[in-house]
């Protein structure tokens, strides 16, 4: 197995920025320009632009389309109308996550599907392993396109100036096809990973460079800033919103994860019979966010405890930029999962006192 780092068709610009490049999921990916906390507050405040072409493109395509995608993801695809798009999971057979992904619907014979890049592999195999008796065809084209998301109060105002699309009529979790800054047929899609609003633009790979510097370009007037993966993290964050391998993962069920309104019961798929009957009695633990109160900073993997006992693991935290203050989540006991209720973090052999929070962390204005 090839253990050289694949690269984005931004890679050079991004070295030629000064940018602190990492592995990360197999690619080599720019963590951080100007340095986190700046990036961070751009996307808050202004706007930032993140690479994220290292994310997965699957194309679904065939008469049995709509049949494939309701077995193989746990919403319900029969909602969606072209130019719409749903978050959803693929289960696996034992009741967890394969990954979790966006659906994005052409027509009902056409789909794409936006899957995590550490999981590409699996997924595939996974998918092509239920395509028997379903009239479909799956494309992976991952190789083919950039992703660029350009996120933040700002982002709508940056990017009109490169359309004739009008993007403020594109509703969230909607998407059209259009041309930006001269590059034909993008996929314009009014999603993102930040809480912060904007768009996520997907196009050929050999159009990437020329549309990120002209988002470049547009956005300096109005403080947008190059964004890595480190803010994007923390941005993710604080908005409570999953990361795969992090929060949910092969051994977690999404209604553990907070996830049910994503679970559909109106149809069969892959463990809904699992995951039903995890319904009707209910879950025994619950993914939760919190907050420090003693000063510490939780990271995924500290054990949490109460009255010394071990009764979960910190899946994400991190000292959160806009609020200042420390925060996580991880799964503790139903008895736990309440509003208020508090437990410990054990940093470096320390209880750290916290408490559990509603989420998001930062509320959206």
């Amino acid at each position: 197995m090839s253990t050289e780092l694949k690269s984005t068709a931004l890679e050079q610009i991004h070295i030629d920025m000064g940018a602190k490049m990492v592995p990360f999921a197999g690619y080599n990916m720019p963590v951080q320009y100007s340095g986190l906390r700046q990036e961070h507050a751009a996307v808050r405040n202004q706007a930032g632009m993140f690479d994220v072409s290292h994310m997965g493109e699957f194309f679904v395509e065939g008469p049995d389309a709509i049949p494939f995608l309701q077995k193989v993801t746990s919403n319900d695809v029969s909602k969606l109308i072209p130019g719409k798009i749903q978050y959803s999971c693929f289960p696996n057979e034992q009741g967890g996550i394969v990954d979790d992904l966006l659906v994005y619907c052409f027509s009902e014979v056409h789909f794409l599907l936006v899957v995590n890049a550490s999981n590409m592999e699996k997924d595939w195999n996974h998918l092509m392993k239920y395509t028997e008796g379903f009239n479909v065809e799956l494309q992976n084209r991952s190789d083919e396109y950039s992703l660029l998301a350009v996120q933040g109060p700002k982002a709508t105002e940056i990017l009109q100036g490169l359309t004739d699309t009008q993007l403020d009529s594109i509703r969230y979790y909607n998407f059209v096809v259009g041309s930006i800054a001269g590059v034909s047929d993008a996929i314009i899609s009014a999603t993102g990973y930040t809480g912060a609003g904007g768009f996520e633009l997907y196009v050929r790979n050999d159009s990437a460079a020329s549309l990120w510097e002209a988002i470049l370009e547009a956005g300096e007037p109005h403080g947008l800033l190059p964004a890595g993966l480190g803010a994007r993290d923390t941005l993710r964050l604080e908005m409570g919103m999953c990361l795969y391998g992090n929060d949910i993962d092969d051994t977690t069920s999404p209604l553990e994860a907070g996830l049910g309104w994503i679970t559909k019961f109106t149809k069969d798929f892959i463990s809904s019979e699992k995951f039903a009957a995890q319904k009707a009695e209910g879950v025994t633990k619950k993914l939760v966010g919190f907050e420090m109160i003693d000063r510490g900073i939780p990271r995924h993997g500290y054990e949490i405890a109460k009255d010394g006992a071990v009764i979960g693991r910190v899946t994400s935290g991190t000292a959160s930029p806009t609020t200042g203050k420390n925060i996580g989540m991880g799964y503790v006991p139903i008895a736990l999962s309440a509003e208020g209720s508090e437990f410990e973090v054990l940093i470096r052999n320390k209880a750290i006192r916290a408490r559990v929070v509603s989420l998001p962390f930062v509320k959206k204005s």
